[in-house]
């Protein structure tokens, strides 16, 4: 089931996001200040082309001063915004029965783009 999800997911807009993603991570990492916010965004990249059947888990480290204070860093400088595009994608897809798990994935895109810092994505089940 998981599997369909992420074809579905990818065939409606999911290569889309990883895509943009990508391309973002790019051009952080075009300068050296830009290479830590570069692999978050690779990070988030990785779950957005495949989000069925992983999840995001915060490790106890993600309560350290760098943590905290890159995660401002990154809630400042646009992760904010991505994180209320996919909340508001997330709360039109759950507007239908059959939207609701791809509403979920958005949430859990949501989860991700506001904290990326001391999170790591996980496979849940066997997916």
């Amino acid at each position: 089931m998981k599997l369909i999800g992420n074809i579905i997911w990818l065939v409606f807009g999911g290569i889309i996001i990883a895509v943009e993603y990508c391309i973002g991570s790019l051009l952080l990492m075009i300068t050296i200040v830009g290479i830590p916010f570069g692999i978050q965004t690779l990070k988030i990249a990785g779950l957005a082309i495949w989000p069925f059947g992983r999840d995001t888990v915060v490790h106890s480290r993600a309560s350290g001063c760098l943590y905290i204070i890159m995660n401002l860093l990154w809630l400042i400088f646009g992760g904010l915004c991505i994180a209320v595009s996919h909340a508001v994608v997330g709360a039109i897809f759950c507007i239908t029965i059959i939207g609701i798990p791809f509403g979920m994935q958005h949430f859990k895109l949501t989860a991700i783009a506001l904290t990326p810092f001391g999170r790591d994505i996980i496979k849940t089940g066997n997916g």
